[in-house]
């Protein structure tokens, strides 16, 4: 039994290959933080009354689905416990709409986990869209899980950074990844991503582009600065990039670990944090993504 009180690595397990390999990194992670583990399949219905009509009785459809999913649920319980025999582990399989289930649940939680995006949902967790809608509403970390989620890469953690307090909240998640995984982690500003105004001002103040890129720079150093203390074991390089937000992270990610980003927010430089860069990086990103909320 998880005892009570205990904050939990939470993952969505459904029958896909991407949820496997979602259990397996959250068996990792939940190993690394020292945390419990709670597989969650959350067995959807359809809400419109005119196709329930159509429908067998609830009951006559979901028993024989509900063993079928136990029987998954037990095979991804197993798994844990070969990979991370001192983990904690249980698993529910509730009734409800997936992401309003794991949004609830997530609030309690210390991580939510989650597979890659799938081209169909059927009775799955979560597609595209959903990953990122349970990113913005889930109110802590949210892993999904791309690509073959081998945490034993050796890649770094790369973080996108802005200056915001969002920013801050996914430098601090890199830094904690980096440190208990024994990884570099690189920290990604592109300074091309800046309003249009004060690029009018540069051309018009004939300033050079050096003195833009400096102020970039800067922002840079001032989110980073005061984690080194505690985590004197990370090592850190900066990236400072004219590239969009979205190529430069993507292009960093090739070799990584994590890519860590925000979800929203505004920063020094003015501008939506990661609305459409997280969105972009969760679904094209060829590791593992952390989503940071904004909250």
């Amino acid at each position: 039994m998880v005892e009570s009180g205990r904050r939990e690595v939470l993952v969505g397990v459904d029958l896909s290959d991407s949820s496997r390999r979602a259990v397996r990194w959250a068996a990792l992670e939940a190993a690394g933080r020292r945390r419990p583990l709670r597989l969650v399949h959350v067995l959807t219905w359809p809400e419109d009354e005119d196709v329930q009509k159509r429908l067998p009785e609830r009951n006559e459809v979901v028993q024989p689905l509900r063993e079928e999913l136990r029987s998954e649920l037990d095979m991804a319980t197993e798994v844990v416990r070969d990979l991370a025999p001192d983990v904690e582990v249980r698993s529910d399989l509730p009734l409800g709409d997936p992401a309003e289930v794991l949004a609830d649940l997530a609030e309690r939680a210390e991580l939510l986990v989650l597979g890659g995006p799938r081209t169909a949902d059927g009775f799955g967790v979560v597609g595209a869209t959903s990953a990122e809608v349970l990113a913005r509403r889930a109110g802590g970390p949210v892993v999904v899980v791309r690509g073959s989620g081998d945490q034993r890469s050796g890649g770094p953690v790369v973080v996108g950074v802005d200056g915001s307090r969002t920013s801050e909240r996914a430098i601090g998640f890199g830094y904690d990844f980096a440190s208990r995984h024994d990884l570099e982690l690189v920290a990604v500003h592109a300074w091309s991503d800046l309003p249009l105004d004060p690029f009018r001002r540069v051309r018009s103040w004939e300033l050079p582009w050096s003195e833009v890129r400096g102020a970039a720079e800067e922002v840079l150093a001032e989110s980073v600065a005061g984690w080194k203390e505690h985590y004197p074991d990370v090592s850190v390089r900066r990236a400072v990039t004219p590239e969009k937000p979205v190529h430069a992270l993507l292009r960093e990610a090739e070799q990584a670990s994590l890519v860590v980003v925000g979800s929203h927010g505004r920063g020094r430089v003015k501008r939506a944090v990661l609305g459409s860069v997280s969105h972009a990086v969760v679904n094209r990103a060829p590791r593992p993504v952390a989503v940071l909320p904004a909250g």
